[in-house]
């Protein structure tokens, strides 16, 4: 068994963890570790910007962004909570992937109710699936979960093509045949998430905010006292460092030098550090040490 579902689940039951930020990498994630936010997310959309070059438009096949997951899995000592879109498939294809996403050291995952190929939960043209056939695919993903900890999250897409009431409606089916956590994806305004809040009191759920998009950006405190327990910033980062680098190149192109930068850069040294190249070094001296020991006596 992962401990790290176990301690997920620990963290949801006791209202949290909150904020979630979302990584495309594993040095992303270190950085997400080190800032001390108690969970990471690996998003589907944000892995294939980076991974493909491409827009979130279902071009992730289950192999790329499971090798994500688990490079990044390894790489944190927090739970890991990943994207697996509609499950890449059938009922089948979902027992195989939440399989794999336990073998590789996911802590939980969220499956959607979008038809495929998927969209981004904030573009237009979305369409869902029969409820019906999310249905199929959550009893699917609960047979194939070998861990009781293992944190399975309903997520729903029809805010946009059906509207509020259908989404939440859709969520009550998600919850009543077992998902652990509801994901209404994309509401319009602070009403609609209290309303959401309101229809799933006592049960967990996700609120993702993205930035300069359908959903307002409510404080961490304020959703955390609604009842969301998993707050997702699903490509905060990927903003972030986007804008940064976009900044920097310009100086770099234009100055011929990036000295003017240094106070804005992660130094060398603090790079090695966050990835362990230090206690890598000193695991390597003991080992060294142990076996020339070992020969001389």
């Amino acid at each position: 068994m992962n401990p790290r579902t176990a301690k997920l689940r620990e963290l949801i039951a006791a209202g949290g963890p909150g904020i979630v930020p979302g990584a495309t990498d594993c040095f992303t994630a270190k950085l997400i570790e080190q800032a001390g936010f108690p969970a990471v997310y690996v998003t589907g959309g944000g892995t294939a910007n980076t991974y493909l070059g491409g827009p979130d438009i279902g071009l992730i096949t289950l192999n790329e962004l499971a090798s994500q997951v688990e490079r990044i899995s390894d790489a944190v000592s927090v739970p890991v909570i990943a994207d697996c879109d509609t499950g890449f498939g059938g009922v089948a294809n979902v027992k195989r992937t939440i399989k794999l996403y336990e073998r590789i050291g996911a802590a939980g995952l969220h499956i959607e109710d979008q038809v495929f190929p998927k969209r981004c939960g904030h573009f237009e043209g979305k369409s869902v699936a029969p409820v019906e056939e999310m249905l199929y695919r959550l009893q699917a993903a609960l047979d194939a979960r070998t861990d009781p900890n293992f944190v399975i999250i309903a997520r729903t897409d029809a805010r946009g093509p059906e509207g509020l009431d259908k989404a939440i409606e859709r969520a009550h089916a998600y919850r009543e045949i077992g998902a652990d956590m509801v994901f209404v994806e994309a509401p319009n305004s602070l009403e609609e998430l209290q309303r959401i809040s309101k229809e799933f009191k006592g049960t967990p759920m996700v609120a993702n905010m993205i930035e300069r998009s359908r959903t307002p950006l409510v404080p961490e405190k304020e959703l955390l006292a609604m009842g969301y327990n998993v707050i997702l910033y699903a490509n905060a980062a990927l903003y972030l460092g986007s804008f940064a680098i976009r900044q920097g190149l310009e100086v770099l192109r234009r100055e011929g030098t990036s000295e003017s930068m240094l106070d804005r850069m992660t130094s060398f040294q603090e790079r090695q550090k966050l990835v362990g190249l230090d206690k890598l070094d000193a695991a390597e001296r003991d080992l060294v040490a142990r076996v020339d020991a070992r020969r001389t006596k």
